[in-house]
């Protein structure tokens, strides 16, 4: 646990930077010598063909987890490739302990392919709030962060996400299908409807910066896995966004969401989305 003497707040005061630093020098090491450079050994599936797992993600993981718990003693790691060799690390999230919660290489079937679109997450989540949180795509040199409270910045530039254009089509992008349920995909068919142009996401932790930066509208994710969202979810709040559950709720990153979920630039967006969700569209009733 954190010392008494600092707070969270009082950490990421002084250390935020060099979080910053430790994740660009994992990129660097363990991330980029390998973009486009990837043999086939060094590529495995995990559930299935579009979960895929490469060198870049086990080593820039253990490079993270070393770093970022040596920057706060006390703390754990959450990561994604942690957690699919033990489920039971995850349950940490739960835990008293502050947690980085790290994806190293978000968008792998992205980076498998050469292309540029993907990121490393990292989040700091203390009693099941996200306290701040890092999103960096190397391949694009794009750095974002999010500190609650203080607001979130591109390349220290603020970030707005602002609201849609009045009478203009909202931009989703929503979960793939392979990764939904009969009964999620029901409610995603929800948002083929008019005034809406919904498409597969890629980088589920750029499409969280696009919404921040208010090229995107929202999304529309089916799984609660917390290194995707974590990040992405505080950088939307900090940029003037929100997020809610189809409990009407906001999303927590420990679990038991209803899902699908959205996040989006504006609240009255996030509720228009999940209205959706709920609505199954005339032509599928009609089919019924």
């Amino acid at each position: 646990m954190i010392e008494d003497i600092e707070t969270i707040d009082e950490f990421l005061a002084h250390r935020a930077a060099d979080v910053e630093d430790a994740i660009r020098k994992a990129a660097a090491a363990e991330i980029m010598p390998r973009f486009r450079q990837l043999s086939a050994d060094e590529i495995d599936q995990k559930s299935g063909p579009h979960d895929l797992v490469t060198d870049a993600d086990r080593l820039a993981e253990k490079y993270l987890t070393e770093a970022l718990t040596a920057l706060l003693p006390g703390s754990v790691v959450v990561g994604e490739e942690a957690v699919h060799a033990d489920p039971t690390t995850y349950e940490a999230i739960g835990g008293t302990a502050p947690v980085w919660i790290v994806d190293p290489v978000d968008g792998t079937r992205q980076f498998v392919h050469g292309d540029p679109g993907f990121c490393t997450l990292v989040a700091l989540v203390l009693d099941g709030v996200v306290h701040a949180s890092w999103t960096y795509a190397p391949a694009r040199g794009e750095f974002a962060t999010a500190i609650r409270g203080r607001g979130a910045v591109l390349d220290g530039v603020p970030l707005r996400s602002g609201s849609p254009e009045p009478g203009r089509d909202l931009d989703i992008a929503t979960s793939h299908p392979d990764y939904t349920t009969d009964e999620q995909k029901r409610a995603l068919l929800g948002l083929w409807t008019e005034g809406v142009v919904p498409r597969p996401c890629g980088s589920a932790g750029l499409e969280y910066l696009s919404i921040a930066r208010g090229e995107l509208d929202a999304v529309a994710f089916s799984w609660e896995a917390a290194w995707d969202h974590a990040a992405g979810l505080l950088l939307v709040e900090e940029a003037g966004g929100a997020h809610l559950t189809l409990s009407g709720e906001p999303f927590r990153v420990t679990g038991g969401n209803a899902l699908p979920f959205t996040a989006a630039r504006d609240e009255a967006t996030a509720r228009r989305v999940t209205a959706l969700l709920t609505a199954q569209p005339e032509w599928v009733a009609a089919r019924a």
